[in-house]
């Protein structure tokens, strides 16, 4: 059993370890502690989701191409998705609560810098420099919080909360963003995460313990480079295949970046502490759970994105108004979070999995008779059924990655949720929404590179206009209508993996195939 040591610097005695991993109830500084952990939850779920509804603003203001507009909306996701499992490692390390602090500072000073750049080349920057900070956020955020809570139920019931706290972020961002920009500069969404951040500085030193392995190994350090630079070149080949056609640039580095992908796979099996314990995955139920951390991200995000340009581009409504459409959907998505562990307790994990995705394959289907016009009911009706399947999988990948390992591994546990979810809402971005601009730039009047563009060119007929919006709502249905294959095929295969009885818990399968 590895040694901890606790706040104080003390060594602990065997009754400080039976005491803290052994279940008990949580006092009110737990849950005080779970209050000041849901600020950094609330900031970065809510910088994820205003720049959805702000990008026509940006693009207004600094014009970026449609390689720029799609790498501000995702470069932070990547950022956040390529270092997580370094900075769960870290935290274990060498400290979850100093690694809390030092990211909440870091993205404060990343969101002010945003907030005032004057080009998309420095924006895009910004951006990456909050998701450095913010890979060092979540997955500490959510080890913390596994050490509050000892006993399963309460913790399952805290990591609901969690969960439902980065989806009401999701919720909040845009309509806190649709009033700022109805009343100041796009560089406004980005300062309302400095006064959460600040707080945060505050009260976690005084609510907070610190707690770490002391002897965890040594990190790898090309693991890391490894995974940030496979997924990056990745990214941008499909990025550049889908702005600019295939060219040998962007055949070059996806190549590279999947053979990189490919040797930090192999290096994993040949360390004594991979960044990644892919023994994890042997159990399929673990297997199923982390995959639909990434897919309903994916869907979500590309149809969220897609959705806010579509309602204000399309159908020309006001930025506010699209973000109060939003709220339905969110609200549901909400709820769901907090309702899902009692309702995993009476059907089990299988059927909520299950669930989950046909219920988001119903909610993007919803999707396919919108048009030019008269696509708001189909819209709301969409975000409300897709809620729900969307709220299990927060609340449900969270609490079965958590709940698979030992205590000193749940940094690097809570890590891989947390990576899942932001890989998932960085790619669906990437992908599917590279996939709709590729239909709008072969399908569109070839006169800009995004509808936004397009629509801002002076003197434009309107025949030229409908023809980009039409183009534009052709990959929005692809979009959609993929993302629900995919969770078809997702909630196919979870019916054929997962037993109806399995012979053991599914807990102790993952743990027992970890140790």
């Amino acid at each position: 059993m590895a040694r901890v040591w606790l706040s104080g610097g003390r060594r602990p005695t065997v009754e400080d370890m039976n005491e803290r991993h052994a279940p008990h109830s949580a006092d009110l500084r737990a849950w005080l502690g779970l209050l000041v952990i849901l600020g950094p939850v609330l900031l970065v779920a809510m910088d994820g989701s205003v720049l959805f509804l702000a990008m026509p603003k940006i693009t207004e203001a600094l014009s970026p191409t449609a390689d720029q507009a799609l790498w501000i909306l995702d470069v932070y996701g990547f950022a956040v998705g390529s270092l997580l499992i370094a900075f769960g490692n870290l935290g274990d390390r060498y400290g979850r609560l100093k690694l809390l602090l030092i990211g909440a500072a870091v993205f404060g000073l990343g969101s002010a810098g945003a907030a005032f750049a004057p080009t998309p080349a420095l924006l895009i920057a910004f951006r990456l420099l909050m998701g450095v900070a913010g890979a060092t956020l979540l997955p500490s955020a959510l080890a913390v919080l596994s050490e509050l809570f000892t006993d399963p139920r309460q913790r399952s019931k805290a990591i609901g909360i969690f969960a439902a706290t980065f989806a009401a972020g999701f919720a909040i961002g845009p309509v806190v963003g649709g009033q700022l920009l109805s009343r100041f500069w796009w560089g406004s969404v980005f300062l309302i995460n400095l006064p959460v951040a600040l707080l945060f500085l505050l009260l976690a030193p005084i609510l907070l313990r610190e707690v770490r392995a002391t002897r965890p190994g040594r990190l790898d350090a090309l693991s890391v480079l490894l995974s940030a630079a496979g997924i990056l070149l990745s990214v941008y080949a499909i990025k550049h295949a889908a702005a600019e056609g295939l060219t040998v640039t962007s055949a070059v580095t996806g190549v590279a970046g999947i053979t990189i992908l490919g040797w930090f796979v192999r290096r994993q099996g040949r360390l004594d502490q991979p960044l990644i314990d892919f023994r994890l995955f042997r159990d399929r139920m673990f297997t199923i759970a982390v995959i639909t951390g990434l897919l309903p991200l994916a869907a979500w995000s590309a149809t969220a994105y897609l959705a806010g340009v579509y309602l204000q581009s399309v159908l020309g409504l006001s930025v506010l108004h699209a973000a109060l459409l939003a709220l339905p959907g969110a609200a549901v998505l909400t709820v769901t979070c907090v309702v899902t562990p009692a309702l995993v307790e009476r059907i089990g994990k299988r059927a909520a999995l299950i669930a989950c995705h046909f219920c988001i394959v119903v909610g993007l289907l919803v999707l396919m008779p919108i048009g030019l016009s008269g696509g708001i009911g189909w819209y709301i009706a969409s975000t409300v059924i897709a809620g729900v399947g969307y709220g299990i999988s927060f609340s449900v990948v969270a609490d079965t990655a958590v709940a698979a390992v030992p205590p000193e591994r749940a940094g690097s546990a809570a890590a891989i949720a947390e990576t899942s979810n932001e890989i998932g809402n960085a790619l669906g971005i990437a992908l599917l929404g590279s996939l709709a601009a590729l239909l709008f730039r072969l399908q569109g009047p070839d006169l800009a590179g995004t509808l936004d563009e397009t629509l801002q060119i002076a003197d434009l007929a309107p025949a030229v206009a409908g023809e980009a919006k039409a183009a534009f709502v052709t990959g929005l249905h692809a979009a959609a209508l993929t993302a629900a294959v995919l969770h078809g095929a997702l909630g196919v295969l979870a019916l054929r993996w997962i037993p109806r009885a399995p012979g053991m818990d599914e807990v102790g399968a993952v743990q027992e195939t970890v140790r």
